[in-house]
């Protein structure tokens, strides 16, 4: 079965406690599909400081992505939540097609 979806990506950082929070409200509040954590070796964003898990510079504010799915709608509202609620200000979406296959 062929699904029109939208997939969202939120970038933070370890050691910002969002991750956890995130993943509370995609869940619990927002009863999102699925979602998928994943964590970076190295990343930079705005600011320009290079986040990485080198041996000479090991940093405790690793990147973290948190990549989610569902209908259109509910990935809008699950966004403009996590923006709202924790100031989340790097979130990416785009659409998508799933292809669910039903057991």
């Amino acid at each position: 079965m062929n699904q029109e979806i939208t997939i969202a990506r939120v970038y933070t950082l370890e050691g910002h406690d969002h991750l956890n929070q995130v993943l509370d409200i995609l869940r619990d509040e927002e009863n999102i599909l699925g979602a998928t954590v994943t964590r970076g070796i190295a990343g930079f964003g705005v600011s320009k400081e290079i986040h990485t898990s080198t041996l000479l510079n090991l940093s405790l504010e690793l990147p973290l992505i948190v990549e989610f799915y569902d209908e259109t709608d509910k990935v809008m509202k699950a966004i403009e939540k996590l923006k709202n609620r924790l100031e989340l200000k790097h979130i990416i979406s785009w659409p998508a097609q799933a292809h669910i296959e039903q057991s």
